[in-house]
């Protein structure tokens, strides 16, 4: 049997459902200042899976690296989530 689809899915389904909460406790922590560490992280990401001959870690990487740059845009909507009040706003985090 071949487990690559599965274990290929299986990591995808984690990765974005990790990123997820990473989102709205960066939004609430540093705001979207921090947008820059995902697209570090996203290049790093693709560099590796360019650099990586295997076809599940390649992929991983891949899925990673898109799941940060994604991650960039979901963190300017989820400022717009907090300023319609669907999600807490730190209060010592300054505009």
């Amino acid at each position: 049997m071949n487990f690559t689809g599965i274990i290929i899915g299986v990591s995808s389904f984690l990765c974005i459902g990790l990123f997820h909460p990473v989102v709205i406790k960066a939004e609430y922590y540093f705001g979207t200042r921090c947008w820059w560490v995902f697209l570090l992280v996203a290049v790093v990401c693709i560099a590796g899976s360019l650099l990586v001959a295997s076809t599940i870690p390649s992929t991983i990487l891949g899925v990673v690296a898109f799941s940060s740059l994604w991650s960039i845009l979901e963190l300017f909507k989820q400022r717009e989530r907090v300023e319609k009040g669907w999600f807490p706003k730190n209060p010592k985090l300054k505009d």
